[in-house]
């Protein structure tokens, strides 16, 4: 009975085996750096060029070619078949077999003749390619700067437009049509009839798995008013579309040839064609044929990988493709398992620079690479315009649940805090000279300016922030809303986002916010005491927090979060406080850049909303007198 062996019971084997010591015992290897070296088992040489990887697990022969791993180095020096070759590791591992399971080995049974079919029907495509009939697909492929020589590297062949030709050939050695259908080669016909090809007057291009085994086929049209110019093998036995990569089992033979201590890339790109002249330039590359890069796949990626390069074409499909790479790897993420992301320059694909540029330009092109966490953020701040608070903090709100889709728990917190990093310097970069508060804070550091030349007074310091107080009220409510946030800081939970960003709108107050914030992360519920405390040890002492509290005084009924008892209320009414003020400095922003740009269109009905605005926020302020003392700690 045959046995299947899946990729975990392999992965087994091998992680209990050194290549070293199992080839070490019929070639005599010596350690050179992080290799073994010794004389070729497959040719005669003196000088040695077989080397032993124990890191990658594969060995090397410069004089033969050759290259692979235990497995296949047992097939090619004792000429056992793969399943004797398994079942010799794993008695030396120590990992049990597999118990037989009848229908199973029916199974694979069933599949080994499909792939008996398959690669005879591959070298069929490969000598059409060179018969009369694969003239123009000849011309094609040279003209695509593919050239013959290269054309047995990758089995490209060619399928005739004859409807049975492929399937006439194959039943004369003794296929059944039903097999072939089960191959994919064949197409049975829905409303019955006799089957026919699959692939016709199409450029064929094999698909091998990582063994290097024919397991489908894609196929181009060389119709250009074809239904379809690219088309894929089905669903088999054999081919697992979600599984299996184009150009594997090739990469791996690079990746395996590299030399010790250099780690070349591995790159996916989008098509048979763009993994050819990858290769062809020397950089190990795959694609996934047609369909969004999956979780099978993007596995299969790191075991041969910690990091490959995504290169996605720059059009509209392109970028669909990278964003929903993205968001499938996210919750995969792990420490040695991500992705970086490549883009070749001018909008072209790797086929196009290797043939107009050359190798080397399109391996300088495929190394300009990005990280990972650099493309989630720039996807994300791209979604929309950068211009209003709201939408600010909708980008953070999108940043922060994209890290927390990753599984592993200290990656998310380290993509979390650099994620809300580079959105601190992306709005940094971008806010007006004259700050998000609008005029009035151009005109509070006039004031400061001018006022102030001490040197130790330096801006951003504590006493900068005290002067400013001493010397210039802030609005009322604006200190109102900072005093109730020093009474309880869980205010500002689910307003952290902006009030790290914008303080309370004033730029006195700014020092405050920025520690409430602080505090807020440090320490849930704190008590008054320890937030006074906390304030005094950054550099807020309590003459400061004494202003804050008499112009807070000064908001009167407009503050009424503090005066009200219920803190159910408190925090509904402090949310609605807050937000106005947020409008407000939305409005004056707005007024300050149309005023800018003489743009009077804009600028009378933006001014005219920003004063009702005022009106509204500065009503109570006028009349105190009828306002209740609200309740502030001395």
């Amino acid at each position: 009975m045959a046995v299947r062996f899946d990729d975990r019971f392999i992965d087994e084997i091998k992680s209990r085996l050194r290549p070293s010591d199992v080839i070490g015992r019929t070639v005599k290897l010596r350690k050179q750096g992080r290799e073994y070296v010794g004389l070729s088992p497959f040719t005669k040489e003196k000088t040695p060029s077989f080397y032993v990887n124990d890191e990658k697990g594969h060995f090397f022969d410069f004089s033969s070619g050759k290259s692979g791993d235990l497995i296949s180095f047992l097939q090619e020096t004792e000429r056992l078949s793969f399943v004797e070759a398994v079942e010799r590791l794993a008695a030396e591992a120590g990992v049990p077999l597999p118990a037989v399971d009848p229908r199973a080995a029916e199974q694979e049974t069933k599949r080994q003749g499909l792939l008996d079919w398959l690669e005879l029907a591959a070298q069929w495509f490969e000598g059409e390619l060179k018969r009369p009939a694969g003239r123009e697909a000849r011309a094609y492929l040279e003209k695509r700067g593919l050239p013959e020589a290269d054309w047995p590297r990758f089995r490209i062949g060619f399928s005739p437009s004859g409807r049975t030709a492929l399937k006439d050939y194959l039943v004369a050695k003794g296929a059944r049509p039903a097999e072939l259908v089960d191959t994919g080669l064949l197409i049975a016909p829905e409303e019955g009839g006799a089957p026919y090809d699959r692939f016709r007057d199409r450029i064929i291009f094999p698909i091998l798995d990582a063994r290097g085994r024919v397991i489908s086929f894609g196929g181009r049209a060389m119709d250009p008013n074809a239904r379809a110019k690219y088309l894929n093998g089905p669903e088999t036995a054999a081919f697992h579309k979600g599984h299996q990569l184009y150009g594997l089992s090739e990469a791996r033979k690079m990746l395996a040839a590299a030399p010790a201590g250099e780690e070349p890339p591995l790159v996916v790109v989008e098509g048979y064609m763009d993994v050819i002249a990858c290769q062809r330039a020397g950089v190990p590359a795959v694609a996934a044929m047609g369909t969004a890069l999956g979780e099978e796949q993007m596995e299969v990626l790191w075991r041969h990988h910690p990091e490959p390069t995504l290169s996605f074409d720059g059009d509209r499909a392109g970028r669909q493709a990278a964003a929903r790479t993205i968001d499938r790897a996210l919750p995969l993420l792990a420490p040695g398992k991500s992705f970086k992301f490549a883009h070749v320059e001018g909008g072209k694909d790797p086929d196009e620079v290797l043939r107009e540029q050359g190798a080397a330009a399109l391996k300088v092109q495929l190394a300009k690479t990005v990280p990972f966490v650099d493309a989630l953020f720039r996807r994300e701040k791209d979604l929309e315009p950068f211009d209003t608070p709201e939408r600010r903090t909708a980008l953070k709100v999108r940043l922060r649940k994209a890290a927390a889709l990753i599984a592993d728990k200290d990656l998310a917190q380290a993509y979390k805090e650099d994620l809300l990093n580079r959105y601190e310097q992306a709005w940094s970069a971008q806010a007006p000279v004259y700050g998000p508060i609008g005029a009035g804070r151009v005109l509070a550091k006039h004031r400061w300016a001018k006022r102030d030349t001490a040197k130790e007074a330096r801006p951003g310091s504590a006493l900068e922030a005290a002067r400013l107080l001493r010397e210039q009220s802030p609005r009322p409510l604006a200190a109102a809303l900072a005093m109730a946030a020093l009474l309880d800081p869980t205010l500002i939970d689910d307003k952290i986002e902006l009030l790290g960003t914008h303080g309370f709108g004033e730029e006195g107050l700014d020092r405050i916010a920025r520690e409430l914030v602080a505090l807020r992360y440090e320490a849930d519920n704190a008590e008054f005491d320890v937030v006074m405390r906390h304030m005094k040890a950054h550099g807020i002492d309590e003459s400061m927090i004494a202003r804050v509290r008499l112009d807070a005084q000064k908001a009167g009924v407009a503050a009424p979060f503090l005066t009200e008892t219920s803190r159910e209320r408190i925090h509904a009414l402090w949310r609605q406080a807050f937000d106005l003020m947020m409008q407000l400095e939305s409005l004056e922003r707005a007024v300050e850049t149309a005023s800018h740009d003489q743009d009077l269109a804009s600028l009378v009905p933006l001014k005219s909303e920003r004063d009702q605005l005022r009106r509204l926020i500065n009503s109570d302020w006028a009349h105190p007198e009828a306002a209740a003392e609200p309740v502030l700690p001395h």
